[in-house]
């Protein structure tokens, strides 16, 4: 953390959005819109926004009427943000949680205590020290009297002040609020300042800023004293005096009377005041440090000193989230607000692309099947998002973890697509590929060509090419796996009417086939250990062909003719070098082989005739 500064490096550019500290968070609002970042019981940033209407009305552009306005505006809508963060700061402690009931119980008990604080208190001070403790009411000219107790009501409230801030701030969670009130005050002017929004350069500028609340309730507190003087000196050239009012109801009583009706005088007197207050922060925020205006800017820095402290880099970055969200939106009329946990389709894609940058993960089109997944729709309905609800975003992250970790996307939903077909896929099975479909196609031909009526998928793993042989042919379809909980998963994606059989290779295989079609293993062994995280994640058992790739080539070759019937074929799916050995192994028992290409130009199936 660096050592706080009144002044900041870089060229001042004043700019329009302003901010308030929350429960564990920051609000940042502009000319349409207010964006809220508030770190949660996990120690995640969680960013809620809204839009604003933008303030063209009349009564945000006459002076001294628009700082009234401005102030309820600002003092409603603290209320309602601080009430949204104190839901992230609760977590999922209901009892912590205040509620709509609760938010107003907790507004009506802080006006109270305003106007106990500031208006109640230093009248009965006024009453007990100037009228019971040295009489003055009585010692000394009405005019004087008034003046006098006019300036000793504003010390007495900006002692409050002062001393309120003073023992606030020595509350752990208070000073809390007060630090990441510094990172919102250093972020504004990071930004005026000419940098780059980043956490260091946020760090190294000030925590004081002229525009700021504080400086705005130090210049309320120090014009209540003129104004109410004002007004009160007003109200005594119609005969309401101390004098008067014991004449009227007693000396005691008339003194307790005069103090009620001065303090009432003083309630009533706020928007004035605060109209006045605005324009002159207004004023001074605009005017450059230099020592005649800081005449009027070091009292509230200085007492900044006691609401703004030093963030940490945590705070300064939930700071920045807020002030960049509203710079975003401010400039694009079209992005959508969104809720705590919640997700613009822009949002999204952008956390994806930062995960998997991260992760090392270069694919263009997974994300949008990704979000296809979360949100239930097809790719083309994606442009027709806006924004992802709570649910759908937690899923999303969820997803996006899973894959971060080298966990194929299959994997990840549980999904597959094959052709025109969904399956359903785990970790027990390889995953379809697009090359396989090729392998698929080419085996319902064959059965279509030459009207076959039996066919096994042998190794079928997820049930893919089995799945396509009985949507796609009237031939009766067997299934067969080594691995019990591939078996599983095949019979959960394919129709009543295919057989499933446990069997390694055809050791229980009954009967032949008119078809025998199989995607077996074809990696070599030394290989698998380069391929890709995704690949070798998946089953060894489904990638490992041995030291040359054809271990199991060479054992179809020998055992299959014994299982399909005369005039029968033969469909394997090869790697893209491989088309030569594999035609040589089939050629003592087979004829009529042929190499068939992929989508990509290569050599992806061989097909041979049982001689």
């Amino acid at each position: 953390m660096s050592k706080d500064k009144w002044t900041n490096p870089g060229k001042y550019t004043p700019c329009n959005i302003g901010g308030q500290a929350l429960l564990e968070g920051v609000m940042m609002r502009g000319r349409t819109s207010a964006a809220l970042c508030c770190r949660d019981e996990k120690g995640e940033l969680a960013v809620a926004t809204e839009r604003t209407p933008p303030r063209t009305a009349w009564y945000y552009r006459i002076p001294f009427v628009r700082g009234v306005t401005s102030f309820l505006y600002s003092l409603v809508g603290g209320v309602k943000y601080i009430g949204k963060s104190a839901e992230i700061y609760a977590g999922d402690d209901e009892d912590a949680q205040l509620g709509k009931g609760g938010m107003a119980v907790a507004v009506v008990l802080a006006v109270v205590l305003a106007v106990g604080l500031f208006a109640a208190l230093p009248a009965l001070l006024n009453w007990l020290v100037l009228d019971l403790a040295l009489d003055l009411s009585s010692r000394v000219d009405d005019n004087i009297y008034m003046l006098l107790m006019c300036l000793f009501k504003g010390v007495i409230k900006v002692a409050i002040l002062v001393l309120y801030l003073f023992l606030t701030s020595r509350l752990k969670d208070i000073r809390r609020t007060y630090m990441y009130h510094g990172a919102e005050h250093r972020t504004i002017n990071c930004y005026e300042h000419n940098l780059e929004l980043t956490v260091e350069n946020v760090q190294k500028c000030s925590t004081r800023h002229a525009r700021c609340g504080t400086t705005f309730l130090f210049y309320t507190v120090l014009l209540s004293v003129f104004v109410v003087t004002l007004v009160t000196w007003v109200l005594s050239l119609f005969g309401f005096t101390p004098t008067n009012m014991q004449s009227l109801v007693g000396e005691t009583p008339g003194q307790i009377l005069y103090n009620v009706i001065c303090m009432g005088v003083g309630i009533l007197c706020i928007p004035v005041i605060a109209g006045i207050s605005y324009e002159l922060l207004k004023l001074v925020a605009k005017a450059p440090d230099n020592k005649f205006f800081m005449i009027f800017k070091a009292p509230g820095f200085a007492l900044q000193a006691l609401t703004t402290k030093i963030p940490e880099d945590g705070m300064a970055e939930a700071a920045i989230v807020a002030f960049r969200k509203v710079l975003e939106m401010d400039a694009d009329e079209s992005i959508p607000a969104v809720d705590f946990y919640e997700m613009t389709m822009k949002d999204a894609r952008a956390y994806i692309a930062e995960k998997y940058a991260a992760a090392g993960i270069d694919d263009a089109s997974e994300p949008d099947w990704m979000l296809c997944e979360v949100l239930g729709v097809s790719r083309p309905e994606l442009a027709q998002v806006t924004k992802l609800n709570k649910s759908q975003a937690e899923l999303l992250k969820k997803y996006v973890g899973e894959r971060a970790e080298d966990c194929p996307l299959d994997y990840v939903t549980g999904k597959s697509y094959f052709l025109d077909y969904t399956l359903r896929v785990s970790d027990a099975v390889h995953l379809p590929r697009m090359e396989t479909e090729t392998t698929a196609l080419a085996a319902c031909d064959l059965i279509a060509a030459r009207g076959y009526k039996t066919a096994l998928d042998l190794m079928t793993g997820s049930g893919c090419i089995a799945l396509a042989l009985a949507k796609r042919t009237s031939a009766r379809v067997t299934a067969s796996d080594l691995s019990g909980e591939a078996l599983a998963v095949a019979r959960s994606n394919l129709p009543e009417g295919v057989e499933t059989v446990r069997s390694d290779l055809f050791s229980d295989i009954p009967g032949s086939f008119d078809l025998i079609v199989s995607n077996p293993p074809y990696i070599r062994s030394g290989d698998i250990d380069g391929l890709q995280p995704e690949v070798k994640c998946q089953p060894r058992m489904s990638l490992d062909g041995g030291a040359d790739g054809l271990d199991f080539y060479r054992a179809i070759a020998e055992q299959a003719p014994a299982h399909i019937t005369d005039g029968g074929a033969l469909v394997l799916e090869i790697g893209h070098d491989q088309a030569a050995e594999v035609a040589a192994l089939l050629e003592p028992a087979f004829a009529d082989i042929k190499v068939i290409k992929d989508m990509s130009g290569s050599d992806r199936v061989v097909t041979a005739v049982k001689k």
